[in-house]
């Protein structure tokens, strides 16, 4: 007997589900002894499934696929967390399992789709929700688990490193290297969720939880994104031996779980740094098992629709088998969260100043009365300009005292003009 898969959009990623379908069917049964039927599929046009030779499948009302007695799996791809959070809970309440690629849906939801699949007996699996075709939240609930892990730093976000790598490597400023994501299709016409670094928060929230088995949500995650860096920034980070990436950090402490996203200068010799273009890297560490690190293509119809497809196939095994769902909710403890205010870290910071004497001192002065120590100050600019680039690399200090320096800075008549640019430096 098929198991039977209702796909609830036929997007880029459910069409790569669909294609995958179509061509390794009788692959999957062959070698694995999984026999599965894609029995509907539901959006809002039926020309994507049309296109896709399937469109005698559609349906524009997601019911007609819940309520199907006879559809064991729903697969849901449409994204968000409102229509979205319906279907996944509605599926389960209706005795289907659930396969989801939502990273915003398990960031902010979490518990309660998970409480659902616990009260309904079913699976509700999610590995392409971080990094696309890499696995990774499979190894941290299975290969890993004789570990305590103590960390998770990875680049999880390609449009972002797309556009890092090109400024580094071809000296483009932000908004070319933007320009040029959204030409390839690598960023959205609004990439807020990208550059902003909220798609990197809602990930790192998933393996946090699953990593420290505490639940971390998308609130929980210190956010900033990429929109201030500059080529001035990237030429900085190579003269000091950095590079500059947009990481997704957690790290378990003894008092609690440290989990944020931010642009991080990291030495080039660490495993992160030559991750380049639109790939992924996720780095763990264990209190055994050491340093990993996972690597692959962190989006496109491919990877992501290979991730869904893994976890269709292995919870239709388990149907099949007439296996129980084997991993539920692992967040068994409450780690507190820590503040960000606490953090202690090396910085750089760029500010545009005006070029006049004594500002050099008047900056000076401002670290000095917030207790930080300054490790260089160096202006970068043209003498006689009206504004030059005034870079600051500091010791190990508080977050606290960087920000009410900035706050500082800020205040300051005709000084500061812009926006200043904050690195951390992780060592």
């Amino acid at each position: 007997m098929a198991v039977k898969i209702g796909l609830v959009g036929t997007g880029t990623v459910g069409g790569g589900c669909i294609d995958i379908i179509q061509k390794h069917k009788d692959d999957f049964l062959r070698h694995f002894g999984v026999d599965i039927e894609l029995a509907r599929v539901c959006s809002l046009s039926p020309s994507e499934a049309e296109a896709h030779g399937v469109g005698h499948l559609f349906t524009d009302n997601f019911n007609n696929i819940i309520n199907d007695p006879e559809i064991d799996i729903v697969v849901e791809l449409i994204g968000g967390t409102t229509i979205a959070r319906t279907v996944v809970t509605g599926a389960l309440a209706a005795g289907k399992n659930v396969v989801t690629a939502n990273k915003a849906l398990m960031a902010t939801h979490g518990k309660e789709v998970m409480e659902a699949a616990e009260a309904a007996g079913k699976e509700l699996a999610f590995e392409a929700s971080v990094g696309g075709g890499i696995p990774i939240i499979d190894p941290l609930k299975h290969s890993l688990i004789a570990n305590e892990i103590t960390s998770v730093m990875g680049i999880v976000n390609g449009t972002t490193n797309y556009m890092l790598t090109r400024m580094a490597d071809n000296g483009l400023s932000y908004e070319d290297a933007l320009h040029e994501a959204q030409q390839k299709g690598f960023a959205e016409a609004d990439p807020t969720a990208d550059v902003g670094g909220f798609d990197a928060a809602a990930k790192i929230a998933i393996l946090a939880s699953i990593a420290f088995n505490s639940r971390v949500t998308l609130d929980d995650v210190f956010t900033d994104g990429i929109t201030n860096i500059s080529p001035v920034d990237i030429e900085a980070a190579r003269d000091m031996g950095y590079v500059i990436k947009l990481l997704a950090i957690a790290h378990r402490r003894e008092d609690g779980v440290d989990v944020r996203v931010h642009p991080t200068m990291i030495p080039t010799n660490h495993q992160l740094a030559t991750v380049n273009g639109v790939f992924n890297a996720i780095y763990v560490v264990g209190d055994f098992v050491g340093e990993t690190m996972f690597f692959g293509e962190g989006a496109g119809a491919g990877a992501a629709a290979s991730a869904v497809m893994g976890d269709v196939l292995e919870v239709a095994r388990h149907i099949q088998q007439g296996v129980a769902p084997i991993v539920g909710c692992t967040c068994t403890d409450d780690l507190p969260i820590l503040p960000m205010d606490e953090l202690v870290m090396r910085y750089y910071l760029r500010f545009s100043v005006t070029d006049r004497p004594g500002v050099l001192e008047t900056m000076a002065g401002v670290f000095a009365r917030h207790n930080i120590s300054v490790k260089s100050i160096v202006q970068r600019g043209r003498s006689g300009a009206e504004r030059v680039d005034q870079v600051v690399v500091t010791h190990r200090c508080r977050e606290r005292d960087i920000r009410e320096a900035l706050e500082e800075a800020l205040a300051l008549d005709n000084v500061v003009l812009d926006t200043p640019s904050v690195i951390r430096v992780e060592e």
